[in-house]
């Protein structure tokens, strides 16, 4: 009798599943603790990957323009200096494409004439013109740049300076653009 009894109270505690009291694995949505599982989490990272994927396109679309070089961009012609003013020899400095960006132009010889930006390769310090040694200097880590290609010859720079083209016309010498960096 007694084990009829327990055996029924087995059968009534087994349609109760899950237990409130002694089952522990059935108790994870308890109270909503759990409400994303691992398929809602991995759905959700896809969609978030995929959403990033497609915000960063315009980005990958402009970057593609620009190394193609379909992107040419078109700087302002500017007036750097006249011919007389600029001895065989010397520099002046100037502001180009931008009033921010610093430049250098050199006279190299009766009709020869290169300009670079003049912000060093390596960490943007500023490159000076040594007329005595006939190159480009960069004081803050002895970096060295040859003024007819700008290309480093000594130091840490390992990239050449940003060639700014320059025209004469007349008496007058013009900034017209910037060189792309080709590597």
């Amino acid at each position: 009798m007694i084990r009829k009894r327990v055996d029924r109270m087995d059968k009534e505690k087994n349609n109760k599943v899950p237990y409130n009291e002694d089952n522990y694995t059935h108790n994870i949505r308890k109270n909503n603790e759990r409400t994303l599982d691992r398929r809602g989490f991995m759905k959700t990272m896809v969609g978030a990957a995929g959403v990033f994927a497609i915000s960063t396109l315009p980005w990958g679309g402009l970057a593609a323009k620009e190394l193609a070089g379909l992107g040419r961009k078109s700087h302002p012609k500017m007036k750097i200096a006249d011919v007389q003013a600029l001895k065989v020899g010397e520099a002046v400095e100037f502001a180009y494409p931008g009033e921010h960006d610093s430049a250098l132009l050199i006279r190299l010889g009766e009709n020869e004439y290169k300009a670079y930006q003049n912000a060093c390769t390596h960490l943007k310090c500023p490159v000076f013109w040594n007329g005595e040694e006939k190159r480009m200097v960069c004081p803050c880590h002895h970096g060295f740049f040859d003024p007819k290609s700008g290309a480093p010859t000594g130091g840490p720079p390992r990239r050449p300076l940003p060639e700014i083209i320059v025209a004469v016309e007349g008496q007058t010498i013009y900034a017209t653009g910037v060189k792309r960096y080709e590597a």
